[in-house]
């Protein structure tokens, strides 16, 4: 490898202090596939240390009141803004997604979720009843739970691992996190900033390696009292598995099959840029992403038209590329299981309108074995088919349609998942009529992911058990206790 640039060597972070490992797994950048940098492969000892550190932490950390700790978190918040450049550029190159993306999503909304919990710490109350008759006040009190064993995934690395850390560290808990193996750049550059944020050593501990070596470790320690995992349904079994002889208290946030209906009354010069940006952001790697388009069958023809149209525009480039609107995808291996299901559509005698296998990708000679797809729209395919069933998680969504609101209620709930759907229509009843019988955790209507991070955000059926929000995230995090006094 003479003449090649050095390659990035990431080292795992317990107790305020970066700690080399044994052996190392090799992390490609997805828009070349070359290998750029090395993961610590760690395993057992190396979580047992992290455990051992947060739980020596957790005494201090946890009698801090929720003012220091707010303190803290809006530090970090104020180092992670500063270094916003820094942090983009690194996510773009690690998970392949446009730097833009990065630029104006994931970095901002990891700052966001260090200053939102930050100040949502400061306004929970508790309840209190009186039982005047038998001389007896009763009132709540939430403590901290412990360590926190955090899972995060690899297709919103930074924003997904903060979204889990600063709720936990802002009730009062240590931490003991795992990203992503495929994604693990920007959360060895957070523990740089710890440090200079106040962050007690020990408070979080970040370890690098697969689910089954540093996952299985974590899940299954005895003295990690609750899991908070974002991934894949089989991943979360074995969650279930693991933590079942333990009584965790577990919150799984598992993907979607997310449908988008649009009915005839829907504004399609606002439905259809926003459903090819539903179903394409991020290379269709968003568990929020729509992979299951119903439109009413008096404009089909009109919809399916103008959404290839708008479909062909989304440009496929290399992740620096400004006018890029998608990047790389994660892996080879996730390439080829996308490109599997379009494979799997033709042969059932489905039409693919637009993207792979149609339409040429131009890449730079030095991307070409890069991991990129163009996005891509299939028709004519039935509701039982894996295209329709399965979650994809790449640039793939399917167009079929319907005729009365009864009969898309009923197809649109008819797969295992329910996260989230999307709802086009301009008739406000309509609206509210279809967002209440649709089994999802959450339903956008005639907008697609706007949130307001203080509600409930998690799915039903197989997409998930419990929500994070302001509220939820804090009662995760907490134990709650009923104390009785009589006077």
């Amino acid at each position: 490898m003479a003449g090649t640039k050095a390659l990035l060597m990431l080292e795992n972070f317990i107790d305020g202090k970066f700690l080399p490992c044994s052996s190392y797994i090799d992390s490609y950048d997805p828009s070349t596939g070359e290998v750029y940098c090395r993961v610590p492969n760690s395993g057992k000892d190396e979580i047992e240390a992290a455990v051992k550190a947060a739980r020596e932490a957790f005494p201090g950390w946890s009698s801090h009141s929720p003012q220091e700790r707010s303190r803290v978190l809006n530090q970090v918040a104020d180092l992670l803004e500063q270094s916003l450049e820094e942090f983009a550029q690194a996510e773009s190159k690690d998970q392949g997604k446009t730097l833009a993306l990065a630029r104006t999503m994931d970095i901002p909304r990891s700052v966001q979720n260090f200053r939102f919990f930050a100040s949502s710490i400061l306004h929970h109350t508790s309840e209190c009843t009186q039982m005047d008759h038998l001389g007896c006040m009763h009132y709540t009190v939430r403590t901290p739970v412990g360590v926190a064993g955090l899972i995060s995934p690899w297709n919103l690395p930074l924003y997904l691992l903060t979204w889990k850390i600063a709720p936990a560290m802002a009730a009062g808990n240590t931490v003991v996190a795992k990203p992503s193996e495929l994604t693990s750049v920007t959360a060895w550059m957070l523990c740089t900033l710890l440090d200079k944020a106040g962050v007690p050593p020990g408070v979080v501990n970040i370890v690098f390696g697969t689910g089954p070596r540093v996952g299985e470790a974590l899940v299954s320690h005895p003295e990690v009292p609750l899991i908070s995992f974002t991934g894949s349904q089989p991943t979360a079994e074995r969650i279930t598995q693991l933590s079942a002889p333990h009584c965790k208290k577990l919150s799984l946030e598992l993907g979607g099959k997310n449908p988008a209906i649009i009915f005839e009354d829907a504004n399609l010069d606002e439905c259809i840029p926003a459903t090819v940006r539903s179903s394409f952001a991020n290379q269709g790697e968003i568990c929020l992403c729509t992979s299951r388009i119903f439109v009413q069958k008096s404009i089909y023809t009109e919809f399916l038209q103008r959404f290839v149209e708008a479909t062909r525009k989304w440009k496929v480039g290399i992740p620096s590329d400004p006018l890029a609107s998608m990047g790389a995808l994660i892996s080879k291996a996730h390439l080829e299981k996308v490109r599997s299901y379009v494979k799997r559509a033709l042969a059932e005698g489905a039409q693919i309108w637009c993207g792979e296998g149609v339409d040429k990708l131009n890449l730079p000679t030095r991307n070409q074995a890069g991991y990129f797809m163009l996005p891509t729209v299939i028709t004519d395919i039935k509701d039982e088919s894996c295209c329709m069933t399965e979650e994809i998680f790449g640039p793939v969504t399917c167009v079929v349609p319907f005729d009365s609101e009864e009969e898309v209620i009923e197809r649109a709930n008819n797969v295992k998942f329910g996260l989230a759907a999307t709802v086009w229509s301009s008739n406000v009843g309509r609206v509210h009529r279809v967002a209440k019988k649709l089994q999802s955790g959450l339903v956008w209507t005639n907008c697609w992911l706007i949130r307001e991070l203080n509600l409930p955000f998690g799915g039903m059926k197989s997409s998930g058990i419990g929500r994070e929000g302001a509220k939820d995230s804090y009662d995760f995090f907490t134990e709650i206790k009923t104390i009785t006094v009589k006077h």
